[in-house]
C-alpha cells in the first residue's frame, strides 16, 4: 500500500514535468545590469570628457533612458556626476580604486546573482521540499561569498587588467 502511494505521487510529479515540457522550459532571463554599469565606468575613465547616455547606450546595446536610470544609482551614491547642455554627459566622480564591484552591485539594485535555480513547480512534493531547502541554503551561502568577493575588487584592479590585454594586442608579433 505504502509503495502504491509513493509510486502515484511519483507518476504525479513525472506527469506534471512531461506537461512542463511540453509547454517548453521557461527562457532564463539574465540580469546584466552589474556587468552593463562595470563596462561604462571603465569606459567612462578611459574617456576624454563625459559621455552622454546615447553614446553609452550604443557601446551596450541597450536603450539611452535605461542608461539614464542605472547611472542614476551610481550618481546618488556619488560615484558619477551628470551634466547638462552642451558637451554634457556623465563622467566619474571618483577613481576606479575607490569603486568595488559590491559598490556598483548595490547603485544598480542588488540585482539576482543567481539564475531561478529554485522553482516551484509543484510545492506539495516532498522530493521538490527537500531539494529545494538544499539548493537555497547552498545558494544562499555562494552569495554571501560572492558578495564578499566582489567587496575586495576594485574597478581599477580590472581597468587595468584591461590596459594589460590592450598593451599586447598592441605589440607587434
Amino acid at each position: 500500500m505504502k509503495h502504491e502511494k509513493l509510486h502515484d505521487r511519483a507518476m504525479v510529479s513525472f506527469m506534471q514535468l512531461q506537461k512542463f515540457r511540453e509547454r517548453g522550459f521557461p527562457p532564463v532571463r539574465t540580469d546584466s545590469r552589474l556587468s552593463r554599469m562595470l563596462h561604462a565606468l571603465i569606459h567612462m575613465d578611459q574617456a576624454d570628457g563625459p559621455l552622454t547616455s546615447e553614446t553609452i547606450a550604443t557601446m551596450l546595446c541597450t536603450n539611452p533612458v535605461v542608461v539614464r536610470r542605472l547611472l542614476g544609482g551610481l550618481r546618488d551614491c556619488g560615484y558619477v556626476q551628470s551634466e547638462k547642455g552642451h558637451g554634457g554627459g556623465w563622467a566619474l566622480s571618483v577613481a576606479l580604486d575607490d569603486i568595488t564591484l559590491l559598490d556598483v552591485y548595490r547603485a544598480v539594485g542588488e540585482p539576482p546573482v543567481f539564475s531561478d535555480l529554485v522553482p516551484e513547480d509543484a510545492p506539495e512534493c516532498l522530493v521538490e521540499q527537500a531539494v529545494n531547502a538544499h539548493l537555497s541554503a547552498t545558494l544562499k551561502e555562494a552569495e554571501t561569498s560572492l558578495l564578499a568577493r566582489f567587496g575586495e575588487v576594485t574597478l581599477g584592479m580590472l581597468s587595468r587588467e584591461f590596459e594589460a590585454k590592450a598593451a599586447r594586442l598592441r605589440k607587434p608579433r
